[in-house]
Formats: structure tokens, C-alpha cells, sequence
């Protein structure tokens, strides 16, 4: 078993690993002045898609052959990535104002309930689903499924430190751990709501064209870098990113207690062990 939890976990590094390499790659290659995203991203992006979910896969695989995943939690993680991708659907049918989007909530739910590696599951496998119903698969969607899954990933961390923090005992202490679970999640949602915008962005930042204080050059220093960068998010993303982290505590606020309880009783019945760490 611990055999396998190692070889799971290194397959996570070596994911995120190249998630990251995949993200900061533009800055060292001559890649600036492409016409678009499109082009920039063009050779790159199946590589990277077909990469995440082969390891992503590989690693449900090894789970599945011990203790830590049953045959029954994988044919729950299809339904809720469909449930999920579904509501994707329904925001390309009727839009959302700015960057808010419904699929982030269960995404951050999901890991919470049942840990940061299920959770980075639940994140990528769902953008892939949902790019696949609503038409959107294009280069941006590695990236996107990255980003999703880190959003997963993190809440199944949240989660595992709330476990571990002090027991409540009687109604008023799990009504009171209750609400600051909720508390905390609205929290983490309102932070992905900017940060994934913020990481996106990266994706094709580097390629970018615009004033010279608000894209990169070859040879910019890491703090003048990080200035550019802020300018132009702020120029950019930063109201648009906002209704998403709005949207996103909004749903938590209104949905988390009892979505989470239900997902609660799933994972005692399964007796899914969460593993958060990657």
C-alpha cells in the first residue's frame, strides 16, 4: 500500500511538475510576436493534454488497485464530472456575467470532501468533460485543466487541516465547526476566483503585444516582471476576475453546508480514505 501511495504521489509531482514548465516555457523561448495564442500554443498544447491525462489516469489506476479508491468512488467521480460539466453547459446557454462560472464550487466541494488528489481529478477530468460538450477545447484547454485541477487539489488541503484541527463534540460545537468550514471555503473560492484568472493569464501573457508597461520583453528582470504583470492584470482581468470570486463564495455560501454533508455520507459509505497530499 505505501508502495503504491509513492509511486501515485510521484506521478502527481511529475504532473504538476509539468503543468509548471508548461506555464513559464514562453519566458524562455522566442516565442513573443506570435499572432495569437492560437499560434503560440499550437504544437505545444496536445502535448500537454495528452501528458495530464495520461498520468492523471495512470494514477487513478494505482489508487484503484489499493485501499485508498474503490470501483465505486471512480463511478462517482464520472457522475459528478458530468453533473459538473453539465453546468458548464448550461453558462455557455445562458451567460454568466464576467468571468463567473458554476463549475468551480463542486470542483472545490468535491475536494474538500474527498482530498487534494481526488480533488486535482475532479478539476482536470471536468474541464476536459466540459470543453468536450460545450465546443471549447482549443490550446488554452491544458492550461485550463491545470488550473482546475490546483483549484481541487488546494481544497482537498483545506480540508485535510480542518480534520486535523480540535473535535467539536454535541450540536452546537458541529453546528459551529459547520459554519467555519463554510467560512473558510467561501474564502478559498473568493482566492481561486482571482487566482485562476491571474494563472490563465499567464498562459499567453508572453505572447502578448501592448504598451511596454504591460508586456514582457527578453531580458526583464524577475521585480520589473512582476510589476508589468500586475499593471496589466489590473488593466485587464481584475473586474472580470472579481465577479468569478464573488460567484464563487456566493455559491459556496449558499450551497457548501449541504452539499458538503451529502458528499460526506457518500465518502463514510464508500469508505473513501482522503489522501490530500501530491
Amino acid at each position: 500500500m505505501m508502495l503504491r501511495r509513492a509511486i501515485s504521489g510521484s506521478i502527481y509531482v511529475l504532473s504538476g511538475a509539468i503543468g509548471f514548465l508548461a506555464f513559464l516555457y514562453p519566458f524562455f523561448t522566442p516565442l513573443q510576436g506570435q499572432s495569437s495564442m492560437v499560434t503560440g500554443h499550437s504544437q505545444d498544447a496536445p502535448i500537454v493534454t495528452v501528458a495530464l491525462v495520461a498520468l492523471s489516469l495512470i494514477a487513478l489506476l494505482i489508487e484503484l488497485q489499493g485501499q485508498a479508491i474503490s470501483a465505486k468512488t471512480v463511478a462517482m467521480l464520472g457522475v459528478l464530472v458530468a453533473i459538473t460539466s453539465v453546468l458548464r453547459f448550461i453558462e455557455v446557454v445562458i451567460p454568466a456575467p464576467g468571468g463567473f462560472s458554476p463549475v468551480f464550487a463542486p470542483v472545490i466541494l468535491v475536494g474538500y470532501v474527498f482530498g487534494g488528489r481526488f480533488g486535482f481529478l475532479m478539476g482536470t477530468f471536468t474541464l476536459l468533460a466540459s470543453a468536450l460538450v460545450t465546443g471549447g477545447v482549443g490550446p488554452w484547454l491544458p492550461y485550463q485543466m491545470y488550473a482546475a485541477g490546483w483549484v481541487g487539489m488546494s481544497a482537498g488541503w483545506l480540508g485535510w487541516l480542518v480534520r486535523r484541527g480540535p473535535k467539536r463534540h454535541g450540536d452546537a460545537g458541529r453546528t459551529m465547526v459547520r459554519g467555519l468550514e463554510v467560512l473558510l471555503l467561501c474564502v478559498l473560492g473568493f482566492i481561486w476566483g482571482l487566482l485562476f484568472g491571474a494563472i490563465m493569464n499567464i498562459f499567453f501573457w508572453p505572447l502578448a503585444t501592448g504598451p511596454a508597461d504591460q508586456t514582457w520583453s527578453a531580458g526583464t528582470g524577475l521585480v520589473e516582471t512582476l510589476s508589468r504583470y500586475g499593471v496589466f492584470y489590473l488593466a485587464t482581468s481584475l473586474g472580470w476576475d472579481l465577479v468569478r470570486a464573488v460567484g464563487n463564495a456566493a455559491l459556496i455560501l449558499l450551497l457548501g453546508a449541504p452539499v458538503v454533508r451529502a458528499l460526506m455520507r457518500f465518502r463514510q459509505r464508500f469508505q473513501f480514505e482522503a489522501i490530500p497530499d501530491a
